[in-house]
């Protein structure tokens, strides 16, 4: 832990870039029923009944000290896709880096 806590205390350096990764699996889910109309004063009604329309991963990669951020949506969640993400965002973005250090959050 105090590894990562050091990382994070690295003053900006463009040419060691710090970044920091993330995927999240997401459900596509849409209404079966149309809800009611949303009254003044009165709370959203929501039905619980939901139809699945599949799934999507969600990669991002972002850096904390310039606050950039960088996401792509997948259909699977496997190493292939996590590998082309970040060769896509190291040599499109980040070609000047001498290195680049990756914490995963």
């Amino acid at each position: 832990m105090e590894d990562v806590l050091s990382v994070y205390q690295l003053p900006y350096d463009p040419l060691r870039t710090v970044i920091c990764y993330d995927e999240r699996p997401c459900f596509l889910i849409g209404d079966t029923i149309v809800p009611l109309p949303i009254k003044a004063g009165k709370p959203k009604r929501v039905d619980y009944h939901y139809e699945r329309n599949g799934m999507a991963n969600l990669l991002i990669a972002y850096e904390p000290l310039t606050g950039l951020r960088y996401v792509q949506i997948t259909k699977q969640r496997t190493k292939k896709e996590y590998a082309h993400f970040l060769k896509a965002v190291a040599s499109t973005h980040y070609t000047h880096a001498e290195r680049i250090i990756l914490v995963p959050i």
